[in-house]
């Protein structure tokens, strides 16, 4: 299931800077969530296993079994939403889990978002969404008026957005060091540009839903490109300071909104 993913030098400095000691594994195939067995199986691979576990009161009584899972004590590595690469620190030391969807994407790509796993790791930032919303999930639940799924996507979408206030930082100061590594992310932006400056219109058009369209503006944050309302508005040092109290009043504040429109 899990095989040790070599890494090139440009990499490796890297992981040494940010997050020394952790292992990457190629899986052997796609998931969100590993099954507990497989996941399990990481304890063959690490010293210690210490799985997170979260207060039921967090959650909402309709939060999505998954969501309630990774809350429980049962050692869940991998969510919806976590894209390509994932990354655990319930393990000593931490593992970056390569799924096998990157195949056919371009090596300069892949590579970044190995250098963004690492970077993601120093930062000590909670695994998953539900980590940093923490008791207050409930109440962002209460401002977004959507089912339970969507307001999954909304949640982690936003809490992406927060972390790429930051990764975005160190990914701005590889031009010298790591110019590779930077052309990547600004490539990756620049494809992003024109669908992120058209999603008010799409969603408008019941083209794309507000979670779809949330998870795009959020996940373009970190290539610091431009946002247009009411994302613009998650762009901001307040959110990168105040985090889970912000994003809840950005939520409030954006349906209420939606509806007098």
């Amino acid at each position: 299931m899990f095989e040790t993913r070599a890494l090139p030098d440009r990499l490796t400095s890297v992981r040494d800077a940010h997050a020394p000691g952790a292992r990457v594994l190629d899986c052997e195939r796609d998931f969100e969530t590993l099954p507990p067995a497989l996941a399990e199986d990481l304890g063959l691979l690490v010293d210690s296993l210490e799985p997170a576990s979260y207060p039921d009161a967090w959650l909402p009584e309709d939060a999505p079994t998954l969501l309630a899972r990774y809350a429980s004590s049962d050692f869940t590595v991998g969510m919806p939403g976590d894209g390509s690469v994932a990354w655990t620190r319930q393990t000593e030391p931490p593992v970056v889990l390569v799924k096998p969807r990157v195949e056919g994407s371009p090596e300069s790509f892949v590579d970044f978002l190995l250098a963004e796993a690492f970077v993601q790791l120093g930062l000590e930032v909670p695994e998953q969404f539900i980590g940093f919303f923490e008791d207050s999930y409930r109440d962002l639940d209460r401002a977004v008026p959507l089912d339970p799924n969507s307001t999954y996507q909304v949640a982690a979408a936003l809490y992406d957005g927060w972390i790429g206030l930051q990764t975005r930082d160190v990914f701005a100061d590889w031009h010298d060091d790591h110019p590779a590594l930077a052309d990547a992310w600004q490539d990756a932006g620049t494809r992003l540009e024109d669908r992120v400056a058209g999603l008010p219109r799409a969603v408008a058009r019941g083209e794309t839903d507000f979670a779809d369209a949330t998870e795009l503006a959020c996940a373009a944050i970190k290539h610091a490109i431009e946002l247009p309302a009411p994302f613009a508005a998650l762009d901001t040092d307040a959110y990168r300071e105040h985090g889970p109290a912000y994003a809840i009043r950005w939520a409030e504040k954006t349906f209420d909104s939606l509806v007098d429109e």
